[in-house]
């Protein structure tokens, strides 16, 4: 099969144009039509990878889809790593939360900051430097779980006193 450039770039544009197995599944017929070597030739000619295409190339004569696995990689959510984590930061904080003096919002509001909170959890529960998050970590978390580390002001009343008369300025 003779390429041309504008077969070259035909391929190329429809190849990234795809996503997971269709993509695989044009690269495997392309390369059937290009007939023996074309793994190499397509490999050489558009850049792809021969990894890929053989992987297309098992899809297509199987009739089989392999799954690509896209959410089991990534770095792990420190609950994975920690199962009792979240049961843990909960026991601090609670003691020391309120909600909205105001009672505007659901929202707990605590004294403890993600620092002190990450430092309780050493002393008190027995975590290590090493395998405890960071703070910011724990601040994501102490939102996630409905606190706001924040100053706690108390309700204030409103004051109702009279304006001060115009003949009383003096």
């Amino acid at each position: 099969m003779q390429l041309t450039d504008s077969l070259t770039s035909l391929f190329i544009e429809t190849a990234k144009s795809l996503k997971g197995s269709a993509r695989r599944l044009c690269m495997a017929r392309t390369v059937k039509a290009l007939g023996p070597g074309g793994q190499r030739r397509a490999e050489r000619e558009f850049s792809w990878s021969r990894v890929t295409i053989r992987k297309g190339m098992r899809e297509l004569e199987s009739g089989f889809t392999c799954l690509d696995a896209f959410t089991l990689r990534g770095r792990k959510r420190a609950e994975d790593h920690l199962p009792q984590l979240l049961s843990d930061i909960r026991a601090i904080v609670e003691s020391q939360s309120q909600t909205d003096p105001q009672f505007r919002t659901n929202r707990l509001y605590t004294r403890l900051s993600a620092a002190e909170v990450r430092r309780q959890l050493l002393v008190h529960t027995g975590y290590t430097e090493e395998e405890l998050p960071t703070v910011q970590t724990l601040t994501a978390k102490l939102n996630a779980l409905g606190y706001y580390p924040k100053k706690v002001a108390k309700s204030q009343p409103q004051k109702k006193s009279q304006p001060p008369l115009p003949s009383s300025r003096r």
